[in-house]
């Protein structure tokens, strides 16, 4: 049976995660390809905004294809260990998403990053190391990939991605969000791609804190599908772990001959969990992805989600 909560005007925060220090110009930045190739153009052109601000460091291999991964699972494993155990990494980006990054996650060095907590950014496929790093209490940044802030980031998106990174502790907030279920909540934010929230779940790895804001997007998932992970996160008793759930884009998601669509399912399904449900946040694999920080405190009030303060 599916927990569920009557609807409540509040709830306590849960705890937040440990955030790393704060990024600052100069700093040492890891490129790493943990997931899918790319093509070199949009890598190095991201990589040319990014060097205006940091030092950047990537190992030889990072172009390397095996099929549809960057490479063999030990040379992407390899460069994430070495830019989770290198002392003068202060951050550490993802590329590309893609997929892959779920292959490598049992062979890398958790606690020692734990110990000394460095960024991880990224999304998409890089929620599976998302996930990993709040089940190890760290925080990290749900933001465009090097690829995407090359090809796709707006001066807006990139001056996000920076204020994540450097004032991680900084108020700012998400308002005119579509309310699905009212309410109020406060908690810690995780989340990701549903996809791999989905298949962290599957694995046996996926761990949501007691009173989280749970943020999910996707993208090419048909709403069926949806559907099912929805329900399979419902059936696994995440959802009943949440305090509030805040939804992004679900681009190219399109409905199939039955008409249903992506926004139908996903108030369908939250109809009845008694917590506050927001739609239509701008994170995703839209024009739109805003950089935040998973594990940072967050706040749904009416039609807005407020994070820090």
């Amino acid at each position: 049976m599916v927990a569920v909560r009557l609807h409540s005007t509040s709830y306590a925060p849960g705890p937040m995660l440990a955030l790393p220090p704060p990024l600052a110009p100069g700093d040492l930045v890891a490129v790493v390809a943990p997931s899918s190739p790319f093509p070199r153009e949009e890598l190095l052109r991201g990589l040319a905004w990014l060097r205006l601000r940091y030092r950047l460091r990537m190992r030889p291999g990072i172009l390397a294809r095996d099929g549809f991964l960057a490479g063999s699972d030990a040379r992407r494993r390899d460069e994430l260990a070495h830019a989770m155990t290198d002392p003068e990494v202060k951050a550490i980006v993802a590329a590309r998403g893609g997929y892959g990054a779920i292959r490598l996650i049992d062979t890398l060095p958790w606690e020692d990053f734990t110990r000394r907590p460095t960024w991880l950014v990224g999304f998409s496929d890089v929620t599976a190391l998302h996930a990993m790093a709040w089940r190890a209490g760290v925080a990290s940044v749900h933001a465009p990939n090097v690829t995407g802030l090359g090809r796709d980031a707006t001066p807006a998106i990139r001056a996000r991605w920076l204020a994540s990174l450097e004032r991680p502790r900084a108020p700012h907030s998400w308002p005119g969000l579509r309310v699905l279920q009212p309410g109020s909540a406060a908690g810690p934010i995780v989340g990701g791609n549903l996809s791999l929230v989905h298949a962290m779940a599957a694995a046996g790895r996926l761990v949501v804190p007691e009173g989280a804001m749970l943020a999910l997007e996707d993208v090419t998932e048909s709403p069926y599908r949806i559907d099912r992970m929805l329900t399979s996160l419902r059936l696994g008793g995440y959802f009943a772990r949440a305090a509030g759930l805040v939804f992004g884009g679900f681009d190219r998601c399109s409905p199939g001959t039955d008409g249903r669509t992506a926004d139908e399912v996903i108030e369908e399904r939250t109809a009845d969990l008694g917590v506050p449900v927001l739609a239509g946040a701008p994170f995703g694999h839209g024009l739109r992805n805003d950089a935040f920080v998973l594990g940072s405190a967050a706040r749904i009030e009416g039609d807005t989600l407020f994070f820090g303060g």
